[in-house]
């Protein structure tokens, strides 16, 4: 299936490189480009992408707003079933903060303008595909935080006690980055089997996508 792709920046020369760059991939589409977070929302909500690539600084509203609004809690009046975009961030600060807010705002990756070519084009696929993606220097340093801060936590029994001990066992590898192949080889389990339990870990823990179950995980003492 074609990614349909927005992009959201407020420099026409990046938005532009970036159409050209994404265009490239046979299976990726950009159907749009926004100059601002407001005119992202719009077009988002017009448009229905699979992916918005969203930057952090822009001017009427920036991609951390514009990021919960499309992808935080649904209106009051908004159709249930109605799908809702990934939004990969897309930044030249490398700053902590913008992290944590980005991720707070139902982001489902993270990615410094630094980043390569291929990095970029991978980047859309895996949260298209429902994954989480970070870059890694910002994963390291997330996890060391979270490390710091949780070192002598011990797991907490409400976060515990809704999963049964695979879908435990399946949170705790999610939180090491391993995709559903590889959580299937370590626990010797059918890959269909394994995003079963992805998708029932992520229902009982009322999370959004499985960056909110790498957080969740180290918030929780269930990974240190």
């Amino acid at each position: 299936m074609t990614i349909r792709v927005l992009i959201a920046d407020d420099q026409v020369m990046i938005r532009d490189g970036l159409a050209a760059l994404l265009s490239s991939d046979p299976g990726i589409e950009v159907i749009g480009q926004a100059g601002n977070g407001r005119e992202a929302v719009e077009m988002a909500r017009r448009l229905d992408p699979d992916v918005i690539v969203m930057d952090i600084r822009m001017p009427e509203m920036d991609g951390l707003a514009a990021t919960a609004e499309l992808v935080g809690e649904p209106a009051a009046d908004a159709d249930p079933a109605g799908a809702r975009p990934k939004v990969l961030v897309l930044t030249t600060f490398d700053l902590d903060e913008y992290v944590y807010e980005a991720l707070g705002s139902g982001a489902s990756g993270f990615l410094l303008k630094d980043a390569s070519a291929a990095d970029l084009v991978n980047g859309v696929r895996i949260v298209a595909a429902g994954d989480a993606l970070l870059a890694p220097s910002i994963t390291r340093r997330l996890i060391g935080d979270f490390a710091r801060r949780r070192r002598h936590q011990r797991p907490s029994p409400k976060a515990t006690a809704a999963l049964t001990p695979r879908e435990l066992d399946v949170l705790r590898l999610i939180a090491r980055g391993l995709s559903n192949a590889e959580i299937a080889g370590e626990l010797v389990l059918a890959e269909q089997t394994v995003k079963t339990h992805v998708g029932h870990v992520l229902t009982k823990l009322a999370l959004r996508d499985r960056t909110q179950a790498v957080v969740y995980a180290y918030e929780n003492g269930l990974v240190g």
